[in-house]
């Protein structure tokens, strides 16, 4: 029940609102965390029915349907193994275990089990990313011919940024890797498709971080100077060079330790008849071109996401009011729900997490050969 687990629940209450009309209804049945005190908060803020220290009690609980998995990376696989041996539908957040094989694990028990799954790629909710998913699946770009994303993000730039389980190889496994590459590479296959080669390198910028106090702030918070230091044991920055199958060529490049941006997920997208570029920071503008011979549409301009474009009017009456990453988590939580409801999985499913697993371990062999290597089956 840190901030992750907060916003999911803030999801489902705000889902009954935003989605008053499709007659879905979650009910906060019981939370689990190992720090009592966010208990208590999450049920005065949610209104969860129970609350636990021990989060089996949460899969096991007879009126449970659907498990929402918000803890640190290293339990996600332990606990969808565990919810989907009982049954229940699973959503987690990205990615669903330490190394790319626990995500594959964790697919294919979720597959063989039939439940409905969801992970958190709550950035293909923009609604002007939609809208471009629709302008790029309808042709109006042509062919794609390169594709360029990135997260820039300064979350981790001060070296007295904690030395939380995210910077533990032991605990997260990668890096920026596992934190914000699946970002990336999953807004990738979502507009241009499938990954089949790439070549990467990694670094880590800052070696050792103040030691944090258990149960105490989020992965932003800060130590002070002359605190106990550990040392960082995984990648600040990866950049990679990848092959589509439908020949695009591109580049995906990551960082948590960059000055300047704050949270800096972007693309750009050409193809041979126009191009878009994007910027998390801006969500709600996209610079569009498409030239049609004249001097006028020659060059790019701006677009204002406004009610024409896919979920923006379940949030906002008018265009140029602007929406929140929290909203997104709202069209995300519909969406798991949904599949759940109508008995049909929607995506991004733990299908799309294996796919993003797959690019990871290709990146993770790269880094040791030094060469271009495929992505294959893990």
């Amino acid at each position: 029940m840190g901030w992750m687990g907060t916003v999911h629940s803030r999801s489902y209450r705000s889902l009954i609102d935003r989605f008053y009309d499709a007659g879905i209804a979650p009910r906060l049945v019981i939370c689990a965390d190992n720090v009592e005190n966010r208990l208590t908060e999450a049920q005065m803020r949610f209104g969860f029915e129970e609350t636990t220290l021990n989060w089996l009690d949460v899969i096991n609980h007879p009126e449970v349907e659907a498990v929402n998995i918000t803890s640190p990376n290293f339990l996600h696989r332990e606990m969808c193994l565990a919810a989907i041996a009982a049954g229940k539908h699973v959503m987690c957040e990205k990615p669903m275990g330490t190394l790319p094989e626990d995500v594959a694990v964790v697919y294919r028990a979720a597959e063989d089990a039939g439940v409905m799954s969801f992970t958190g790629l709550n950035y293909r909710w923009v609604p002007l990313v939609q809208y471009a998913k629709n302008l790029i699946d309808a042709g109006e770009l042509g062919d794609i011919t390169y594709y360029y994303g990135r997260f820039y993000g300064n979350y981790a730039s001060d070296p007295l940024g904690m030395l939380n389980w995210r910077f533990l190889k032991e605990k997260a496994g990668t890096g920026v890797l596992g934190d914000l590459m699946p970002h990336v590479a999953d807004m990738a296959h979502f507009l241009v498709g499938p990954i089949t080669r790439l070549t990467s390198t990694r670094h880590t910028m800052i070696k050792e971080r103040p030691l944090p106090v258990p149960g105490r702030g989020t992965h932003f918070s800060k130590g002070q100077p002359g605190d106990p230091t550990g040392q960082v044991t995984n990648e600040d920055y990866v950049g990679t060079m990848v092959e589509f199958a439908n020949g695009a060529r591109g580049t995906l490049e990551i960082s948590r330790t960059i000055v300047g941006p704050k949270v800096e997920n972007r693309f750009e997208l050409y193809g041979t008849k126009g191009a878009i570029k994007w910027n998390f920071e801006t969500m709600d503008e996209l610079e569009i071109y498409l030239p049609d011979g004249s001097v006028a549409r020659d060059g790019f301009s701006q677009l204002l996401a406004g009610p024409e474009v896919p979920f923006y009017e379940r949030f906002q009456p008018g265009p140029g009011n602007n929406m929140s990453y929290d909203d997104l988590k709202v069209i995300e939580a519909y969406h798991f729900l949904k599949s759940i409801v109508d008995g049909e999985q929607l995506e991004p499913s733990f299908k799309a997490a294996y796919a993003f697993a797959q690019v990871h371990e290709a990146i993770m062999r790269s880094w040791e050969s030094g060469v271009w290597e495929d992505v294959r089956d893990v």
